[in-house]
């Protein structure tokens, strides 16, 4: 519960969008600008719009481009990730318009690199509010919620729009260069949202599974669940174990599995998004 009302509090989510989109700004500002990269999203259009016309700047254009977009999700989206978003498209406009910044990386893979992983980074930790940094976000959440259109595909269609923009535009160099600094972005992304939020799912087939189910919930407090099954050869009934734990307890419970039944079968899987029960709470939009 304690856990629950921290992901829920106005002061939390403030953080977290305060913090990655400070962190955004450093990214683009340290290391994309300088080398002209485009990233994905409606930055990397703001970042387009301000290389070919060299008018504004590319925060001004995000917060420009962000207006109609959520001019339209004030009917669409729910107010509490209305407005956390409008905040963190703020945070951006102003941290990426004010923090002056270079990095001196001159090789363009080197710069690449740096800007995926902070900006990435920096992306990441807003998701992991209740909010976002406002762009496609706004649009994916509204064809999501209406038309069950996935969100990835409406990142997908845009950015290859943009992409395809980019290589009419640009060289080759810094086209390759782009999209290896959204693929690293994508995956510092990943790791961000996925860090404390792994799981290993247990499975347990053996004969003593009851035995091993009491032993998990008195000496690890773990709970589990008895999924019935039947083995294909013998034609028998079983009752395999399931079980939702971390990296922690993993090995406690494989020890406790083998020690009960040594010839057990013991399969671990993983998982970043576990929610329900005391794992984690659905995000409303």
């Amino acid at each position: 519960m304690k856990r629950y009302n921290l992901v829920n509090s106005v002061a939390w989510n403030i953080l977290l969008l305060t913090l990655g989109s400070v962190i955004f700004s450093i990214g683009i500002n340290g290391a994309v600008v300088h080398n002209s990269f485009i990233t994905g999203g409606v930055f990397g259009a703001a970042l387009l719009l301000y290389y070919k016309t060299s008018l504004l700047t590319p925060p001004v254009w995000y917060l420009l481009i962000n207006i109609p977009l959520f001019a339209i999700g004030w009917f669409y989206v729910g107010r509490r990730f209305f407005f956390y978003s409008l905040y963190g498209v703020l945070v951006v406009t102003a941290a990426s318009e004010w923090l002056v910044l270079d990095f001196h990386i001159k090789e363009q893979l080197y710069a690449a690199v740096a800007g995926g992983l902070i900006c990435g980074a920096g992306v990441g930790i807003t998701l992991r509010s209740l909010g976002s940094t406002g762009g496609l976000d706004i649009v994916a959440v509204i064809l999501n919620n209406r038309f069950n259109i996935g969100i990835g595909k409406v990142y997908l269609l845009f950015n290859v729009i943009l992409f395809g923009l980019t290589a009419s535009f640009y060289t080759p160099d810094i086209f390759i260069a782009s999209i290896i600094l959204v693929f690293i972005s994508s995956v510092s992304l990943d790791y961000i949202l996925s860090l404390f939020n792994e799981r290993k799912i247990v499975y347990v087939i053996s004969d003593h599974n009851e035995e091993i189910s009491k032993l998990f919930n008195e000496e690890e407090n773990q709970g589990a669940t008895f999924i019935k099954g039947k083995g294909a050869y013998s034609g028998k009934d079983k009752l395999i174990l399931m079980a939702i734990t971390n990296n922690l307890q993993l090995k406690k419970l494989e020890s406790i599995v083998f020690t009960i039944d040594e010839h057990a079968l013991f399969i671990v899987e993983n998982s970043f998004n576990v929610i329900g029960s005391n794992f984690g709470k659905r995000k409303m939009y």
